[in-house]
């Protein structure tokens, strides 16, 4: 939905299972009408959708994407935004690090990345921009040597770039602007602004630049306004939280190096406080978050650099001592404190005052993805918890 001038609200449909397109459609006819009428009833309510790569091939099948086109106008949505992230199944199964496959060094992913933008350009209104939100390339200890996190960082370059180039074209021929929104996350391969800097300079612009001066005739600069045009950056507010970054920090240096943000996903970590008085019980109640579904990177601050631990049941059988961690787990945005946790709801706070004056998107996505996996008593009905999340987040904007 359109919460002030050219600034989108919409949740992930990742909160959903939907492993086919059957599933997928079935899910959104039964929770986004309900969720429109209690938030968006007068207005047209924007849609993150996420599509698994077979429920993306099925959308193509017959007369599926007339359909759901038909059913989007009847019901006042809109689709702006896709997460592009997981290709297979995110529920009901083990995730894990398989969140990342096939990664952006296949050609796998390229051809989905591709064809979910194509959809996107029949679902996206005119005078809208759209955006995919994607794996930070690669899963970083998936790659045991140097030589070959070198390979994937120049494999997923191009790829990306090929991606780029998709973009231009499309454009030319729909008039609609689409971006690539790179997600950086723990133990991906781009975790923090530093690395996403990093790739842009040592990797995109020096394999995107003569590429695109080459097959368009762009000088230097045309060429690299245009990498930086289609690609672009996701902010999750989880992530960069756990990567103990300030959002004006993260945000002044992108804007230094015109690199834009595509998508903010708001979205919450826990916090783990220990203050030596009863460091138990704050273990016991971390502990009923331990799942077997998806990765929770574990990090934690020391002097000026970020350790990360590659999954929550690391750091709770190694205890020690510690003084503040934090876990990759999506709790509800209004969740400011549990029993002796907390979240990182601070970190939301901040990066919605900041872009109150520094308006750096136009698309904001709730993304809490846990809610089957939470905790028994956190859960509560789906659409109610996701109606509760929007209305939390439109009142503090």
């Amino acid at each position: 939905m359109l919460v002030k001038k050219d600034l989108h609200l919409t949740y992930c449909t990742n909160i959903h299972p939907g492993q086919d397109w059957k599933s997928t459609f079935e899910s959104i006819q039964k929770h986004v009408p309900g969720i429109k009428k209690e938030v968006s009833d007068a207005e047209s309510f924007g849609l993150g959708l996420r599509l698994s790569n077979k429920a993306s091939e099925e959308l193509d099948n017959g007369t599926n994407m007339a359909n759901f086109q038909e059913w989007l106008v009847k019901n006042d949505v809109y689709v702006f935004t896709m997460n592009g992230f997981p290709y297979g199944n995110f529920h009901d199964e083990r995730v894990k690090d398989m969140v990342h496959a096939p990664d952006w060094t296949t050609n796998e992913r390229c051809i989905y990345t591709k064809r979910l933008f194509k959809q996107l350009s029949e679902l996206l209104p005119k005078g809208i921009n759209g955006g995919i939100s994607t794996a930070p390339i690669t899963y970083k200890y998936w790659h045991k040597s140097e030589d070959e996190t070198v390979k994937a960082f120049e494999t997923g370059a191009k790829n990306m770039l090929e991606v780029a180039n998709y973009l231009f074209e499309l454009e030319k021929i729909t008039g609609k602007y689409m971006h690539l929104d790179i997600e950086p996350e723990p133990d991906g391969l781009l975790e923090n602004s530093d690395e996403v800097l990093h790739f842009f300079t040592e990797y995109l612009l020096p394999i995107g630049i003569p590429f695109f001066k080459s097959e368009l005739g762009l000088n230097q600069l045309q060429a690299e306004a245009l990498i930086k045009k289609y690609i672009t950056v996701c902010y999750d507010i989880c992530h960069f939280s756990l990567a103990f970054e300030e959002p004006s920090d993260t945000f002044s240096k992108f804007k230094e190096h015109n690199i834009s943000i595509g998508k903010i996903q708001v979205s919450a970590a826990l916090k783990i406080i220990f203050d030596g008085r009863d460091d138990e019980s704050v273990w016991q109640e971390l502990s009923k978050f331990n799942e077997p579904t998806y990765l929770h990177q574990v990090t934690e601050k020391i002097g000026d650099t970020v350790k990360t631990y590659s999954d929550l049941p690391v750091i709770l059988e190694k205890k020690g001592a510690h003084k503040e961690l934090r876990a990759h787990y999506h709790v509800p945005l209004f969740l400011e404190k549990y029993g002796a946790l907390f979240s990182t709801q601070d970190h939301i706070l901040k990066t919605l005052n900041y872009i109150k004056d520094n308006p750096v998107s136009e698309h904001l996505e709730i993304e809490t993805y846990t809610w089957d996996v939470l905790p028994s008593d956190l859960k509560q009905d789906l659409s109610e918890s996701i109606v509760r999340e929007i209305q939390w987040l439109k009142t503090r904007l």
